[in-house]
């Protein structure tokens, strides 16, 4: 049984077609980038994923169930957008975590938490931007789950911190799990995907291995990317 798996999925807003006919499979152990520039449907396929919004066609399936229930268990979800309570303080923040989600190593959080030598106590409001990225990063990554979703992780943040969100990804996803991230930064990111999934205006243009991409174009995947889409 895949992981996941869409089947001819669309979506429509106001009659309008943001994506269409998507049929893709996710295998297991891997980390994948969903690359395509802002507004081509990236966001729109996570939340459908997440059953965030609901398929005007086709459907998503998740070991082989429909999304629900069920299925937040299996997937550990970063937004785009921060939903921390910012008058929380961070032992709160995983005490929040470890209530809602039965897969939540808080052990885990504390140890990710120190090399950012941050206390419990302090509350989410008094740090700064990139802190409270890299907080909502250590609470998605801290669960044990089969697959996650990363969207846009790496936006807005400077390189330093770019360079912690990738290493904290390759280091602490669940063995045997798979990662989905989310990005238009592809130079930033492409050293650590196995797969790539090239998205442009609602469409799967391509889904194939990074390494043997490369070595078939003899070029980086962000200049694959650029002559394909000339963006």
């Amino acid at each position: 049984m895949e992981l996941l798996e869409c089947k001819h999925l669309g979506k429509e807003f106001d009659k309008k077609q943001v994506l269409k006919d998507i049929n893709l499979t996710i295998p297991r152990g891997k980390i994948i980038g969903l690359l395509g520039k802002n507004g081509m449907g990236k966001t729109t396929l996570i939340k459908l994923i997440n059953d965030l919004l609901t398929p005007t066609s086709g459907e998503v399936l998740i070991n082989g169930n429909k999304p629900g229930v069920a299925s937040k268990k299996v997937i550990s979800y970063l937004p785009e957008r921060t939903y921390l309570d910012k008058s929380m303080t961070i032992e709160q923040a995983f005490h929040y975590f470890e209530e809602f989600y039965d897969n939540f190593n808080k052990e885990k959080a504390i140890k990710l938490l120190k090399v950012l030598n941050l206390e419990l106590d302090k509350k989410i409001a008094q740090m700064s931007k990139g802190m409270q990225e890299k907080l909502q990063l250590i609470l998605v990554m801290s669960r044990e789950a089969e697959l996650y979703i990363l969207d846009e992780p790496l936006g807005g943040v400077d390189p330093a911190t770019r360079d912690y969100i990738l290493d904290t990804i390759l280091s602490n996803f669940k063995e045997g799990a798979s990662v989905i991230i989310s990005t238009h930064l592809i130079a930033d990111i492409e050293r650590i995907l196995d797969e790539v999934i090239f998205i442009d205006k609602g469409e799967i243009k391509l889904q194939a291995s990074a390494d043997e991409l490369r070595s078939k174009e003899k070029a980086s995947i962000d200049e694959i990317f650029r002559r394909s889409f000339k963006c």
